[in-house]
């Protein structure tokens, strides 16, 4: 083989594994492993072979995803039966070991061109007896040089030492830019490190300055670890002091200063409530009729949204409640009318404002220490004139509440505006022919979209539909989406059809959850087989040895154009991640 620079001289260092063996095709590769590789690790490890197409030198990177013992002597049923009573025949037993690997090819090079190395496709089958070497992180350096800058590291090769390099490019055009919005799924079991991964790869996208960065936290998890100094959990990832090392002002809103600003909340909050049930009015549409007119009659008194939580204000409510012929609009009968005025006129109003009122109408106040409106918080996150677009997070948690009326129902009510308000400006950005380059972090996914919901469930319902409809249209805006899960079967379809990168963890190999996983992957059966081999982080012996494994599909990596899964071992110590990617603090 020619030289051809320093690659050559880098393959030619690096580990033999085996050679090109029979039959092979360009899908799957058949490898013959060399008797000294036979007593090392070979599944999982990254390959590289250099061949000739085209009268150019290439170079195909894959993974080793099966290695099969054969032993032709010992197949044969007498002797068979002569191992059987001796156990081990001193000619044949080891001596005549074949070991045989299965390789699938991820990512071919071309030397030559503009670029060093371009991305080329395995269009023949190199012949038997090839060289397969292992794959170093000189040798990933040497050929992916050109886009040096564009690569980001999550972990190593799983069951390896090299590096994985991946690439998470922002969602405009331009250096560095895809073009378009990509959706991401990152799913695994709880303790599986999949929040821990999403993390990093929301750190990926704050490298770029005109990117702005969402995050809908139903748990508060991600709004702690954006605080200053403070970090939680097993992998104690400063996300808040490198973001702001990377110049991104990092915003937390939660359910205490982020200001609703539609009169149909209000609505809908005060239904949910305890308001009109102590007034004798159960759920169902006379309810629902009753906080349409208290509603309309309080906008036609110039009562401002902002200032139900005055006692005023709930005077005047009491007063239009009061009137007999708003009471004949939502109780026909006069029955449960009379029994409704006689409630209303019995109770203790003092009490009615402080315990039902009060909760409500502050989810509505705008002279809050810190507070942003919906509409607001958003239109300054998605600014276009800001040359460093910030990174928002809104905490949603039940225990930044306190003092407040909120529970799931409402937290949905909540998140529909966030993603009402989203879609709005989006389009707007899109008849402007903007691309709104941003990213929206959902955490619990499977809580928000699930395949199966309650009739009776129109809050949940209606934030499910939202995000299916955003999964389908927001992309061509430039709005991309990172749904994070604990399943795969219980996420809707429509969105699971609709993510374009994915990642899996730990905790999808068995039941229902397999069966969803192969359908997405496909019929890459070595693949499957070995993400089953994935291990239990949480069975290491101390958090120190904890591995935690990841599968890859999607255009997430340099190495993996030809569709094929990657795999790889996340970063399980902080120091690590931070220095692979130079974001040292």
């Amino acid at each position: 083989m020619p030289e051809h620079g320093s690659i050559s001289a880098l393959i030619e260092g690096a580990e033999r594994l085996g050679v090109i063996g029979s039959p092979s095709s360009t899908s799957q590769l058949a490898l013959d492993i060399l008797g000294t590789a036979v007593a090392r690790k070979l599944v999982g490890e990254l390959a590289l072979l250099e061949y000739a197409q085209d009268e150019a030198a290439h170079y195909a990177l894959g993974q080793i995803t099966e290695i099969e013992l054969r032993n032709i002597w010992h197949e044969d049923p007498t002797m068979r039966s002569l191992i059987r009573q001796r156990g081990r025949v001193e000619a044949v037993s080891e001596r005549q070991d074949t070991h045989l690997g299965k390789m699938m090819i991820s990512a071919v090079f071309k030397q030559g061109g503009p670029y060093k190395y371009e991305p080329s496709i395995l269009g023949t089958v190199p012949s038997t007896g090839t060289p397969v070497q292992l794959v170093t992180d000189d040798i990933l350096n040497e050929v992916l040089s050109p886009y040096r800058d564009q690569i980001f590291y999550l972990g190593h090769v799983y069951g390896s030492r090299p590096k994985l390099p991946l690439w998470f490019k922002h969602f405009d055009r331009g250096p560095h830019g895809a073009g378009e919005a990509y959706h991401i799924g990152v799913f695994g079991k709880t303790g599986s490190g999949k929040s821990v991964l999403a993390k990093m790869i929301l750190l990926a996208y704050a490298r770029y300055p005109k990117m702005a960065l969402l995050v809908i936290d139903p748990q508060g998890e991600f709004a702690k670890d954006m605080q200053p100094g403070k970090v939680t959990g097993e992998f104690p990832l400063p996300l808040g002091s490198i973001v702001r090392k990377l110049g991104k002002r990092a915003v937390i809103l939660t359910v205490r200063n982020l200001v609703l600003d539609r009169w149909e909340l209000f609505e809908q909050i005060l239904f949910e409530s305890a308001f009109f049930e102590r007034l004798t009015i159960p759920k169902g549409e006379n309810r629902e009729i009753a906080c349409t007119v208290l509603a309309d009659k309080l906008k036609k008194a110039r009562v401002k949204l902002a200032d139900l939580y005055d006692r005023a204000s709930f005077d005047q409510a009491w007063g239009i409640l009061s009137d007999e012929k708003v009471q004949k609009v939502f109780y026909r009968s006069e029955g449960p009318r009379t029994r409704f005025a006689s409630t209303l006129e019995e109770a203790e109003a003092d009490e009615f404002y402080d315990n039902y009122w009060r909760p409500v109408t502050e989810l509505f106040r705008e002279d809050r220490a810190g507070a942003k409106s919906v509409d607001r918080a958003l239109r300054w996150l998605l600014d276009p004139d800001v040359d460093q677009r910030p990174i928002l997070v809104i905490d949603l948690s039940r225990e930044q509440a306190q003092g407040l009326f909120w529970n799931e129902k409402i937290q949905a009510l909540v998140i529909k505006r966030l993603l009402d308000g989203l879609n709005y400006i989006a389009e707007d950005y899109f008849k402007r022919e903007e691309n709104l380059n941003a990213l929206v972090v959902i955490d619990e996914a499977h809580r928000l979209a699930p395949r199966d919901l309650p009739r009776e469930d129109d809050a949940a319902r209606s934030v499910r539909s939202i995000l299916i409809d955003a999964a389908r249209t927001t992309r061509k805006y430039g709005l991309g989406w990172l749904f994070i899960s604990q399943t795969l079967s219980s996420l809707h379809t429509e969105i699971l059809q609709q993510l374009r990168i994915f990642f899996f963890g730990f905790g999808l190999a068995l039941g229902q959850e397999f069966m969803s996983l192969r359908q997405l992957v496909g019929t890459a059966g070595p693949a499957l087989d070995l993400y089953q081999l994935f291990r239990d982080p949480h069975s290491a012996f101390d958090v120190a040895s904890r591995q935690y494994s990841f599968m890859t599909i999607g255009p997430v990596s340099p190495l993996s154009f030809a569709g094929t899964p990657l795999f790889f071992n996340a970063f399980n110590s902080v120091e690590e991640f931070l220095q692979a990617n130079k974001l040292e603090i």
